[in-house]
């Protein structure tokens, strides 16, 4: 009897899999970078302190983790995860 689940006659195609989780990695170092110094120069400008800075610092990440759940779904769509065999 054969499977009838969703992914019969489905592979992986791990060369893209790769490709999108290195850009990933590469992109994520740059906006979570970036969400932390301008955290911290925003905080310096207006003097905001410690506690101005770690409220700034959860706001970019928040929003880093926004772009990056919109670059990988997009990624996805122009490198897919699987292929018919």
């Amino acid at each position: 009897m054969a499977a009838s689940g969703a992914n019969s006659g489905r592979r992986i195609v791990w060369l893209n899999v790769v490709t999108v989780l290195s850009a990933a990695i590469l992109i994520g170092a740059e906006v979570f970078g970036a969400a932390f110094a301008g955290s911290w120069a925003l905080a310096t400008l207006f003097d905001l302190g410690s506690m101005g800075q770690r409220i700034l610092d959860g706001i970019f990440v928040l929003g880093g983790i926004v772009v990056m759940a919109y670059f990988i779904r997009n990624a996805h769509r122009i490198e897919p995860f699987t292929a018919r065999s």
